[in-house]
């Protein structure tokens, strides 16, 4: 638990939670960005396995751990409590929740980091195949079909799939359980659903639409959406027995938990991006005007009203340093998702390989991507001399390939440059990761004042929608304060710049061939396996 019970004033609090995939943060934080009061507790266990690669958990228990996180609040700083005006949550991306009509479990919620597909035997219709085939974009779509979790509920539990009567985001659970009001915004509903982010609506008639009879979701299964920031209820007596809450307190939107990590890092424009170091990295940026981030992959609606993030996402991310350590580093890591590992001895190594790995470059997609749905992960450049430090760097080295290559796009699509990298996440946490992102963007990278950006961004959201602030950049410039600036090192950047035009940025498209024979393979030897 943080706790700053003597801050010295009385000025207004927000309530902000946090769900993470491994944990829930529930903290009070106050108008200059400070954290009076965090209680934060990991999910026994995060998520179980029928199957390998399967990933499953009943909500209830993310739940019972923000009631006890609420409770401990309650009990040791009823105070501070008191003087929250707001409530507002943040919450992982791409998880639904399945009610039946007594808004009954269904089956247990499948979390993003789920790897089961679905078949779909049931090819699209022949003008929806053709018109992604002109684009270019069938492969994408497939992927996506295969991804969405209705598609598999509906082939491997028909019967589960006909009791379905609400499919909502996680967030909309939550929202739901502590307000009795199934609402909620489009930023959290990125991810598999039909729905039109520019617009911020679902679909109207998904099973007609181009996009949307890709996702196998219903439109009478989907809630009301509202603003991002908009009031939706008050903790309902029944949220206030379970959580200790003040009955009442006002509940409002909040959004995704990148969105928020974005806006907790203060980027609310396209001069800076902000980089997310987790499991899943991510690079995003701020814009006004709806622009897609890729072709078929949308700009998402912003935990702001009025405001879109493009993103683009690294699927395994930093997801990498664990399997590294778990295969190479001798750690016994159980579970590369919720294990937790301490990679201080190779980050202090960092320093002991040079700059580019001496000709090492790894492409990180050890995870399907949109964009690239063949794509497999790629290491070249072996040599005598390559070291397992070497491999350590190579993999620190790719995601930052991988993320400045997402940030080109946008610079692309925007017509000019970046200014910062605003950084944050886990693997943000060591300088010399800090100070390689630095020199392979060639761009200064800022730290804030807290890790913990995603619920610092939430608390933002929560202060405007009670009105304290009379605009975002006010909001910002006194929540959101720079703690440490990494400069890029010249030399190595030219080193950076020279391996990603001549060697990383070659390799997908000389190898799109061979990982399309590679996917035909397992497929094969997958059904043959089968028998």
């Amino acid at each position: 638990m943080v706790s700053m019970e003597n801050n010295g004033n009385d000025s207004p609090l927000v309530l902000t939670v946090d769900f993470g995939t491994q944990s829930v943060r529930v903290t009070l934080f106050n108008k200059k960005g400070a954290a009076v009061v965090m209680e934060r507790e990991k999910y026994d266990p995060p998520y179980f396995s029928k199957e390998p690669n399967f990933a499953e958990q009943d909500p209830e228990v993310y739940y019972a751990c923000l009631c006890r996180c609420c409770r401990k609040i309650a009990s040791e700083h009823a105070t501070l409590l008191n003087r929250a005006k707001a409530m507002t949550l943040t919450c992982f991306r791409d998880s639904a929740v399945t009610l039946d009509k007594d808004y009954k479990l269904v089956r247990p919620m499948i979390l993003w980091l789920d790897q089961r597909v679905a078949k779909c035997s049931k090819k699209l219709p022949v003008i929806s195949r053709l018109l992604f085939s002109i684009v270019g974009m069938l492969p994408t779509a497939e992927l996506n079909r295969e991804r969405s979790m209705a598609n598999w509920i509906k082939e491997h539990e028909p019967e589960n799939y006909a009791k379905i009567a609400h499919y909502i985001s996680v967030s909309t659970y939550f929202t739901w359980k502590l307000t009795g009001i199934m609402k909620d915004c489009a930023s959290n509903y990125a991810g598999h659903y039909p729905i039109d982010f520019k617009k911020k609506k679902f679909y109207r008639s998904p099973e007609r639409h181009l996009k949307g009879q890709i996702f196998g979701v219903k439109k009478e299964w989907l809630p009301e959406l509202v603003k991002e920031g908009a009031f939706i209820g008050k903790i309902t007596p029944k949220a206030a027995e379970e959580t200790g809450l003040p009955e009442g307190l006002p509940f409002y939107a909040g959004g995704s938990d990148k969105s928020c990590e974005t806006l907790g890092l203060g980027v609310i424009d396209d001069r800076d991006v902000a980089i997310s170091c987790g499991t899943a990295s991510t690079i995003e940026t701020t814009v006004k005007k709806y622009i897609p981030s890729e072709p078929f992959l949308p700009g998402y609606a912003a935990c702001l009203d009025g405001y879109y993030n493009m993103d683009i996402q690294i699927y395994r991310g930093y997801w990498m340093i664990n399997w590294f350590l778990k295969e190479f580093g001798a750690q016994p890591i159980e579970d590369l998702i919720i294990s937790q590992t301490n990679a201080d001895e190779f980050n202090k190594k960092l320093s002991n390989v040079p700059p580019g790995c001496d000709g090492l470059v790894l492409q990180p997609y050890w995870g399907p991507g949109l964009s690239r749905p063949l794509a497999k992960g790629a290491i070249i450049g072996f040599s005598d001399v390559v070291t397992q430090e070497h491999l350590y760097r190579a993999i620190i080295e790719g995601i930052g390939y991988a993320l400045r290559e997402g940030m080109e796009r946008f610079a692309k699509k925007l017509g000019h440059s970046f200014g910062n990298i605003r950084i944050s996440g886990g693997g943000s946490q060591s300088d010399e990761v800090c100070q390689i992102t630095s020199d392979i963007f060639g761009m200064p990278v800022k730290r804030v004042q807290t890790s913990e950006t995603s619920s610092l961004g939430a608390a933002i959201c929560a202060f405007l929608a009670i009105g304290e602030f009379n605009s975002v950049e006010e909001a910002v410039f006194n929540m959101v304060h720079e703690k440490e600036t990494f400069r890029p090192n010249p030399e190595n950047k030219k080193i950076y710049d020279y391996l990603f035009y001549n060697a990383y940025e070659l390799i997908y498209p000389r190898l799109r061939t061979i990982y399309g024979n590679i996917k035909e393979f397992n497929i094969e030897h997958t059904r043959k396996l089968k028998g």
